[in-house]
């Protein structure tokens, strides 16, 4: 069997690196926040020399890039997952286990995503580009959510729904990243989905689609 050829070999050595090296990114973002951050710190959390992280990565802003590119994808990757169209079939509990488990689980297997996104303004400004327009993604598959359930509701208020909707579900997940792992965290996502459940109740009843609430 001939050997796999060399710059092959030298390309998946390089990739380990950069997910070593991403990794590594991701815990220090997580402990010391993206500003306080640094190249040295990154190196130390990998056990590799500064001069090696510099032969990927000319400086902390481009592995802050990388890094948060690639959480971005994964991301688009959950919502497709959350809003894919089957669940609009689903009870309204069902559809808040059914949207929120694939976010949860995003956030809770990256920490850093919060971290390097809501964590600081000196993140860098393609970051945070591209997360404002996952985020308006995301706002608008919820109005469109929204919309099914909810065809009459003027689009001021699909869109306000919407917004709040969607800060119920960030402010919650700051909590659960907050709860430790265990009984606490499973106690509060349960009252995340909970707190959208009655939020959303009054879209399922003939009526009361215009005015949400417990």
């Amino acid at each position: 069997m001939s050997e796999e050829p060399a710059p092959r070999r030298r390309q998946a050595r390089g990739e380990r690196r950069i997910t070593q090296l991403l990794q590594a990114a991701a815990s220090v973002f997580c402990r010391t926040g993206y500003a306080a951050a640094s190249t040295n710190a990154i190196a130390r959390e990998a056990e590799v020399s500064p001069g090696t992280l510099y032969q990927y990565f000319p400086n902390k802003e481009a592995i802050a890039v990388e890094l948060g590119g690639r959480l971005l994808q994964q991301m688009r990757e959950t919502h497709g997952l959350a809003f894919d169209r089957a669940n609009l079939e689903l009870p309204l509990p069902e559809l808040v286990d059914a949207v929120l488990e694939p976010v949860i689980e995003f956030n809770c297997r990256n920490p850093a995503f919060l971290a390097l996104i809501h964590g600081s303004g000196d993140i860098p400004g393609r970051i945070a580009e591209e997360h404002e327009a996952v985020h308006a993604s995301m706002l608008t598959r919820i109005e469109e959510t929204i919309g099914h359930f909810a065809p009459d509701l003027a689009a001021d208020d699909r869109a306000r729904i919407a917004s709040m909707t969607l800060g119920i579900v960030k402010a919650g997940l700051e909590l659960v990243l907050a709860a430790p792992d265990g009984p606490q965290r499973d106690a509060t996502v349960a009252e995340l989905k909970r707190a959208l459940v009655r939020y959303l109740e009054p879209l399922f009843t003939p009526g009361l689609a215009a005015t949400p609430g417990p």
